[in-house]
């Protein structure tokens, strides 16, 4: 048996020929049988015989050479085999290393291929953003030379008109002349054809525009359109709108549209003082059950009725045992009543009588009027009572006051107060003319939409405005701003082009007055001119927004069309469209447009926002702001400008002298000749500054003598110190430490709010404040000129208000955080118990922004109706901006708003919750699409109408209003069959739910005319686009709540 081992030693690692992994020698037994033969000569005993024969050795080798012989060939066959396989194999190499230089070669050439397109792309990828650059240069240079060009042309026309008058003028004199028989020349002698006027034996002048119009020369424009409207429908118009939304509608139409819509602006019921529904209840100790059970049980529904549609609810009620201390606030929250309810039954007072003749028998169509009388007949009515309403019913010769006659328990006349209370709100207070506010059909959301088309409209923002200009109107009779106003009128008419003008002064200088005192009278005297202001409030305040500002004027100005919906929502969209909007229907409009910005340095980034203040303006359109003179941006200052001055010392005594006759003070000569020598440097002869002395040394309420406040005031060299001693004079006039710690903490809270806090807010935050109290406070405040009320907000009146109790208060700001704190844990509360209002979403978000917490701040986004309500009202730059803050890109926030969507759909189960889903879905849709993702826009807008025709009827409004949405979405897609589909199912339930004159109709119709003008289908989009402008010219008639405002 052997091993082996001479062949190669164990451990030695052998390589395979073949192309295989290599091994490791190792020892392998082998087994040998010897030939007997050979073993017997091998293992023979005995001593080795020397000299043996030769065959007895070779043997063994003959005997080997045969099995040597065979295991040689059996060798070379195997070797042969071998190495044919290995030719074989070579020959396969080689193959692969031409296959694979050739395949090199190829990707070598593909590589060189890819450079070469992926620098062809580079270069075209260049190319092309510089040719977008330099289209939108010429885009830009194109519409200024555009503009430049229009406001040439119609300086030219205007010139070409006055020359034309001229020369009526002469004629007309020459033909006076000539009837008087003096010849002043001969018109044959004149060469030129224009001079040559026939007269007739009556000695006028005759037509000389061959079968125009007497006296009657068409301008230059009025040609250009008179040739237009033979160059096709689309060509209707001037050339600035060719492609405009109502280019195929006559001039005619226009006129006639113009002159209905004139002014028009959204419902603000003019019957809600401050936006609040403020109750006035009188009522006896008898009648004070019913009063309890009312304000505890049914106080809390009309509330919530109230606050679901943008407004406050206020209970106003003086406890008659204290209420002939508070006189002053009892006349003031009377005249500010929104409805008056009288609660008697046998007896009466003195208070309750006073406030009850000045309600109902003086003033009885003041406001809605209740009469609650409980009839008991162990109880007769009194004298004085009898008498009372003796007189009541004489004065209420209209029949307007409700009385609710009533015998049974206080607590069915508590409800039977509800429901007549509840019938004049509604209808009466609101307009809402009986609907069911609280029903599943959510009306009332929609129909705030219906009256403005695709745009959101706030309400709020509006009334803010009207209040600021009317508060503003009512304190500048007394300052006499006559020699600015004229001023002011002779930069107005200066001829165009002119840049816009500048109103400058100081802090307190009295710009805002003089501005809404010269509105008033422009609006007088030039009804056909067009007024656009706006009054920036308190910075970081939504007055001060820019995007919110451009809109609301944008709105404006589209009221004067009959469809407002191809106003984008984009923020950036909203500040490059709006010049375009101004020219266009600047082009259109037969009087002026003015626009007034007040206070606009105080606009966030106002220079960077207002960019279109700098181009060429209209030939008929003037633009007058007012600037602090101490933050006006360097490239405003060479607009021409107008500087208030600080008034004159006979000015200032006017001012004084005023406010003491109204107050019946009476001052001596000697405190006259003080405030003479004081108010003589340019700090103390300011008019806020003036103002506010004079309200403080007639202030009725300072626990102070009148020579001591005078005294104060004297020592009080600039407004800001005047104001904090006006804090501390209020303070004093207090009678209790509590009422004065309520004071403190309510400025500090208006001064930390995004907005201002309300009236039933401070109610709420501080529980034992009672409203007699509040009112007193109020009154306090208001007459030292440092908080008023605004659309339902106390706010401060002017910005050195708010630092003065910033100042006094706040430790300069320091305790600012905390203060918001109580905000956000008031609102959170609110937002807990599922009553988001519009000012839970004015504030929440706003004050966690403010205070750094993003979490927070995204958990109340996530709240679904805090959102829609943002939404809804057009705040859709403010909710960007929260998200941006937050930290989320346009897709994250579809998703965050998605999944929450769908959590929040597994919790709906009864009817009204779906209905509120599918509001929900459609906001969704709404919001994604003005953001552009148009395809994540369709599946919320497809799931809406689903729950609509699931929830509702598949021929209810709100489906119109989803079909609407959706064909909105295929508009943009450029799908225009879908749309069209959509629209004219849209058109079809709204005309069966409100008829065919409705102003839904008119909005479906102006969709479509709009689709059809896409697809140049112009006569079928002529043909709907006058429909509507029938329909919208017959419901501005009708509707009442459509009036001019200021």
């Amino acid at each position: 048996m052997g091993t082996a081992s001479s062949l190669v030693s164990p451990g030695e690692v052998i390589e395979d020929a073949y192309g295989g992994e290599g091994g490791e020698a190792c020892e392998i037994p082998v087994e040998v049988k010897p030939k007997a033969r050979l073993l017997r000569s091998s293992f023979r005993r005995g001593p080795r015989v020397i000299g043996a024969s030769f065959k007895s050795t070779g043997s063994v080798d003959l005997e080997y050479t045969a099995e040597y012989e065979r295991l040689r060939k059996e060798y070379e066959i195997f070797r042969v085999s071998k190495n044919n396989e290995i030719t074989s194999m070579q020959k396969k190499e080689a193959k692969l290393d031409e296959e694979n230089k050739r395949l090199r070669a190829e990707l070598q050439a593909l590589q060189k291929t890819y450079q070469k397109i992926l620098r062809e792309k580079e270069s075209a990828l260049e190319a092309k953003y510089q040719a977008m650059e330099r289209a939108a240069t010429f885009e830009h240079d194109r519409d200024k030379v555009k503009r430049q060009f229009k406001i040439f042309r119609e300086t030219k026309e205007k010139e070409i008109q006055d020359l034309l008058r001229a020369k009526r003028d002469l004629e007309a004199k020459l033909q006076q002349l000539q009837a008087q028989g003096i010849m002043v020349y001969d018109p044959d002698d004149s060469d030129d054809d224009d001079n040559h006027t026939a007269v007739t034996a009556a000695g006028t002048p005759c037509d000389y525009w061959g079968g125009g119009v007497l006296g009657s020369e068409p301008s230059m424009g009025s040609m250009m359109q008179l040739q237009q409207t033979f160059r096709g429908p689309e060509f209707a118009h001037s050339l600035c709108d060719v492609e405009g939304p109502f280019a195929n509608v006559s001039r005619d139409d226009w006129d006639a549209a113009v002159a209905s819509l004139l002014q028009v602006s959204p419902h603000v019921s003019q019957a809600l003082w401050s936006n609040t529904v403020r109750c006035y209840l009188i009522s006896t100790q008898e009648t004070q059950a019913e009063l309890d059970i009312f304000t505890q049980s049914y106080s809390p529904r009309l509330r919530s009725l109230c606050e679901g549609l943008g407004h406050f609810y206020l209970n106003i009620c003086f406890p008659e045992e204290s209420a002939a201390s508070y006189a002053l606030e009892r006349r003031q929250e009377m005249d500010r009543s929104s409805v008056c309810v009288l609660l008697l039954k046998s007896s009466i007072t003195s208070c309750v009588l006073e406030d009850a003749e000045e309600a109902f028998v003086k003033n009885p169509d003041g406001h809605p009027l209740v009469l609650y009388l409980r009839t008991v007949e162990a109880h007769p009515l009194s004298g004085p009572t009898r008498q009372l309403l003796e007189r009541v019913n004489a004065a209420d010769k209209a029949a307007k006051v409700k009385v609710v006659d009533h015998g049974g328990s206080p607590e069915e006349g508590a409800s039977m107060i509800y429901t007549q209370l509840e019938k004049v709100i509604k209808q009466e207070l609101l307009g809402l003319e009986g609907s069911d506010v609280d029903g599943k059909d959510s009306g009332i959301d929609e129909g705030c939409e219906e009256d403005s088309g695709d745009v959101l409209w706030d309400l709020h923002d509006e009334q803010e405005q009207i209040e600021a200009y009317q508060q503003a109107c009512s304190a500048a009779a007394q300052l006499g701003f006559q020699k600015y106003i004229d001023r002011l009128n002779d930069m107005v008419a200066a001829p165009p082009p002119t840049p816009p003008l500048l109103v400058s002064g100081g802090p307190g200088s009295g710009k805002s007055l003089l501005l809404s005192k010269w509105i008033e009278l422009q609006q007088k005297h030039s009804p056909n001119t067009l007024f656009l202001y706006h009054f920036v409030g308190r910075p970081l305040s939504t007055s001060s927004e820019p995007v919110l500002i451009i809109k609301r004027l944008t709105v404006k100005l589209l009221q004067h069309f009959w469809s407002i919906s191809g106003l984008s929502m984009d923020p950036s969209k909203i500040l490059e469209e709006f010049p375009r909007w101004l020219e266009r229907l600047s082009s259109r409009h037969q009087g002026n447009i003015i626009i007034i910005i007040d206070s606009i340095d105080q606009i966030q980034q106002a220079e960077r926002h207002m960019k279109w203040l700098i181009d060429p303006l209209p030939v008929n359109v003037r633009v007058v702001v007012s600037v602090n003179v101490e933050t006006c941006p360097q490239a405003w200052r060479l607009w021409p400008t107008l500087h208030l001055d600080p008034l004159n010392p006979r000015e200032v005594k006017s001012v004084i002298n005023t406010e003491c006759l109204a107050a019946d003070v009476k001052l001596t000569k000697d405190q006259d000749k003080k405030l003479e020598r004081h108010c003589r440097s340019a700090s103390t002869c300011n008019a806020l500054y003036v103002t506010l002395l004079a309200k403080m040394i007639t202030n009725c309420r300072c626990a102070w003598s009148l020579e001591r406040t005078l005294e104060q005031c004297l020592l009080c060299q600039d407004t800001m110190s005047l104001y904090r001693l006006g804090l501390r004079v209020a303070l004093d006039s207090l009678s209790t430490d509590g009422e004065r710690h309520v004071m403190r903490e309510m400025l500090c809270l208006v001064c930390a709010s995004h907005n201002g806090v309300s009236e039933s807010e401070v109610l709420a935050v501080f529980p034992d404040l009672g409203l007699p109290v509040l009112s007193s406070l109020l009154y306090t405040l208001q007459r030292l000129c440092i908080v008023g009320l605004g659309c339902g907000l106390i706010r401060f009146q002017h910005l050195q208000a708010a630092e003065a109790v910033r100042l006094e208060f706040m430790d300069g700001g320091t305790c600012s955080p905390a203060y918001r704190e109580k905000l956000i844990h008031y609102f959170s509360q609110q937002l807990s118990q599922d009553r988001v209002t519009w000012r839970v979403a004015d504030e929440l978000p706003w004050l966690l922004q403010q205070q750094e917490d993003r979490a927070k701040l995204q958990l109340s986004l996530l709240n679904l109706f805090v959102s829609q309500n943002l939404y809804k009202r057009g705040h859709f730059s403010e909710l960007l901006a929260y998200w941006q803050y937050v930290g989320k890109d346009k897709s994250s926030m579809a998703t965050e708003y998605f999944d929450s969507l769908k959590h929040y759909e597994k919790s709906c189960a009864s009817e009204d919750s779906m209905i509120r889903l599918g509001n929900l879905y459609e906001t969704l849709g709404r919001f994604l699409k003005d953001l552009g993702l148009l395809s994540q826009a369709v599946a919320p807008l497809q799931r809406s109408l689903e729950i609509r025709e699931t929830a509702l009827d598949p021929d209810h409004p709100s489906v119109a209003l989803s079909l609407h949405q959706l064909a909105g979405v295929y508009v943009q897609w450029r799908k225009y069959g879908n749309a069209e589909q959509f629209y004219k199912q849209a058109l079809e339930i709204s005309e069966n739910a409100y008829g065919s004159d409705h102003a839904c109709v008119a909005r479906e119709l102006d969709s479509l005319a709009m689709l059809y003008q896409k697809q140049n289908k112009y006569e079928q989009a002529e043909k709907l686009r006058k429909r509507s402008v029938r329909i919208r010219q017959k419901t501005a008639r009708q509707k009442g709540h459509m009036v001019r405002t200021h």
